[in-house]
């Protein structure tokens, strides 16, 4: 029986205000029975925190990254390891780019895969200005060709209708260096939510890469910060739990509600320096 968050069984909740929501481990039938989950950008930062936490609780997990040697165990979960491969018997590492369908096609050729992640980052120098939304499509298609439903899409606070739940300074920059990838992050969330499948768009507050807290708030109002650790929790919930609350939603999450925060762009913050 898999376990999930407290916070996945409060249906018809849409925001959590005052006291922060700890999140506590229970049981539930209402949790699916996962074999298998694929988990696209698997490397990033993110989405490595989500390979980490699925195979800790037992689930065999194929991730698609364009250098899987990057997998590292995540600073946030991982403890004393964290910054070593991260390899394991469940884990299957496929090297290519979700904007090309052979190399997705992969990810789904020899599993039945239950639930997919998609994380995907880097800069658009380096991916191009259209990655997210061009590699969403191309995972979406090969999900509805094997009859796979169940999708989590990590994008940002600040995308789509929640430009006013992200700090000023935020938005500064969101209308200026991160102009290129708040248009592919807005035109990937358009992408995913006229998919016709059980999305779930996770909209994170200021990302650290702390331990995770157990505290996630989904908030109305203007974003904290959240550790990776729990945006991952929070993704393998959306995926795992039959009756999660938000799926069709695209909830702005983080684990200090109504606090504003300044974006961090230290190496620390990015899980460079240990």
């Amino acid at each position: 029986m898999k376990l999930f968050s407290a916070f996945a069984l409060l249906s018809g909740v849409s925001a959590f205000t005052g006291t922060p929501l700890v999140a506590r481990t229970v049981s539930s039938s209402s949790a699916l029975c996962m074999k298998t989950i694929a988990v696209f950008g698997a490397s990033g930062l993110t989405a490595s925190e989500c390979v980490y936490q699925a195979l800790k609780e037992g689930d065999k997990v194929v991730g698609l990254t364009r250098t899987p040697s990057n997998l590292k165990i995540p600073q946030g979960s991982g403890g004393a390891e964290a910054g070593n491969p991260l390899t394991d018997p469940n884990l299957t590492m496929i090297a290519g780019s979700v904007t090309n369908p052979d190399d997705v096609a992969k990810v789904f050729a020899n599993d039945d895969i239950d639930g997919c992640v998609i994380a995907l980052g880097g800069k658009t120098s380096d991916v191009g200005d259209t990655m997210l939304t061009d590699g969403t499509k191309v995972i979406l298609d090969a999900m509805k060709e094997k009859g796979v439903k169940r999708v989590s899409v990590v994008t940002s606070i600040g995308a789509g209708d929640s430009e006013n739940q992200a700090p000023f300074f935020f938005k500064i920059l969101m209308m200026t260096a991160m102009k290129k990838i708040f248009q592919d992050k807005n035109n990937q969330e358009d992408v995913v939510m006229k998919s016709g499948l059980e999305y779930c768009i996770v909209r994170p507050g200021g990302l650290t890469v702390d331990k995770p807290t157990g505290i996630i708030n989904v908030i109305d109002g203007q974003a904290g910060s959240i550790p990776r650790a729990d945006v991952a929790q929070f993704c393998l919930d959306a995926i795992s739990v039959e009756d999660f609350p938000y799926i069709g939603k695209t909830p702005c999450i983080s684990s200090v509600g109504g606090t504003g925060w300044v974006k961090d762009r230290s190496k620390a913050a990015r899980g460079e320096e240990m």
